[in-house]
């Protein structure tokens, strides 16, 4: 049955009770990096923040990469709280489950190649290139912890339980800053002191994350299909939207490899640098994947109900509140931002070409926040060949067009293809959203 239709003022309210938990436990994993970054900017040498940086584009490419466990789990889960129906809702989970063992046990056996590859590729100084190995070499182990908070996650999400995520988001957070003080500060173990509090973070968050969603599920901790882990055929829609969302995945992955890569070429106070700026737009980010994330829940609820009204509003609202907040983010970044790169590292060349590029930070939450937006829309509605399909075409204009600027315009020349990239990801899905639109038939009048 098809509830009643909320007023405007509901509709934002109903908005922010699920962005603003996600918002805030978003902002604890730039936290942490930002915490990450600093302590290693005030290390001995550009290397060791250098090596930082390198390593989280390498656990880009062997975590995040497979982030679209976390999408699809929230897509499905939200399509399914929106029928009513709990079996398919815990079946989905369970399946997502049992594809993140199968994920992160090959990245345990392959590691070694992974990390020789990458290092390859970034092409980064030998003394950055060590660095980033030791972390690496740690942090390489959280693989089984990454890959079930992504499910975790994607289910609170989708059954709209976002106040819990936060809490389990703000414990892993507190528990990772914590123990960087005492591995960096205390026991002097540098960075691999820095990937050590993130492993131990991981597994945390992943005991918390599970006794809260089997609390918390419809139907409490009872009656879980386990069967459903070996109805083989049950996965052909997962394992379709999981295969987009990995294309999706891995061509924006190498976005953001060519653009640190090319930084690395012009030398490790440039990497550094951009680093430092980089942080920035994790930061926003985080923050306005708070709307993205609200907008895959309720619109996933409006397909599983065949809602179209619902659809609308939903992504009218909080793209108004999205675009609104990208804003504040990009004045308090121009304001703030030369403060915020001297709490990030005391490497004056470091700061001092930081600061030149400034600008483009600040301008980044304005230019990315549509297709953050988007990819919500399409997340929700579970459209994985859109996704990618649109992805595909944006990079296959942000390549020619960064390595031109980069030959032309250097680092400036960087962050404007930067730009281009997420001005490309945003046009590309705004084309196929009427027809999202036009798939859902409405319920209602």
């Amino acid at each position: 049955m098809t509830p009643e239709p909320l007023t405007r003022a509901r509709w934002h309210r109903r908005i922010w009770k699920i962005a603003l938990p996600i918002m805030l436990s978003n902002l604890g994993l730039p936290i942490v990096g930002a915490v990450d970054t600093a302590m290693a900017g005030h290390l001995p040498g550009p290397e060791y923040l250098g090596g930082v940086g390198v390593a989280a584009l390498v656990f880009g490419f062997a975590f995040w990469t497979f982030g679209f466990l976390r999408l699809s789990t929230t897509g499905y889960t939200a399509q399914a709280l929106g029928r009513g129906d709990r079996e398919a809702l815990k079946a989905v989970v369970i399946r997502a489950a049992v594809l993140a063992g199968a994920i992160a046990l090959p990245l345990l056996l392959l590691q070694g190649p992974i990390l020789a590859l990458s290092l390859a590729m970034i092409e980064a100084s030998p003394a950055v290139s060590l660095q980033a190995a030791l972390y690496f070499d740690i942090r390489i182990w959280a693989a089984p912890a990454v890959m079930g908070n992504y499910v975790v996650l994607g289910a609170l999400i989708g059954l709209q339980r976002t106040g819990w995520a936060l809490a389990v988001q703000a414990a892993v957070a507190v528990v990772n800053v914590a123990l960087d003080l005492l591995f960096v500060l205390g026991f002097g173990w540098q960075v691999p002191g820095l990937a050590a509090a993130t492993l131990a973070a991981e597994y945390l968050g992943l005991a918390v994350g599970t006794a809260v969603l089997l609390a918390v599920t419809p139907g409490g901790p009872r009656a879980w299909p386990l069967a459903a882990a070996v109805r083989l055929a049950a996965y052909r829609p997962l394992l379709a939207l999981n295969r987009d969302l990995l294309i999706r995945t891995l061509v924006l992955s190498l976005g953001f490899a060519v653009f640190t890569s090319l930084s690395a070429r012009l030398g490790d106070v440039t990497l550094a640098a951009n680093e430092v700026l980089m942080m920035f737009l994790t930061f926003a980010a985080f923050a306005l994947d708070g709307f993205a994330n609200a907008c895959e829940a309720i619109v996933g609820e409006a397909c599983g109900r065949r809602d179209r009204a619902a659809l609308r509003r939903a992504v009218g609202v909080s793209t108004l509140w999205a675009g609104v907040t990208a804003a504040a983010a990009s004045l308090v970044f121009a304001l703030c931002g030369h403060a915020v790169i001297d709490l990030m590292t005391d490497i004056e060349a470091v700061r001092r070409v930081a600061r030149d590029y400034l600008p483009y930070a600040a301008l980044m939450p304005l230019v990315g926040v549509w297709s953050f937006q988007l990819d919500g829309v399409f997340i929700g509605a579970t459209r994985g060949r859109d996704l990618r399909n649109a992805m595909l075409a944006a990079v296959a204009i942000f390549l020619p067009a960064i390595l031109l600027l980069w030959h032309l315009m250097g680092n400036h020349g960087l962050w404007l293809g930067l730009m281009v990239l997420f001005a490309g990801r945003a046009l590309t899905l705004w084309a196929r959203y009427p027809a999202l639109v036009r798939a859902v038939a409405s319920s209602t009048p």
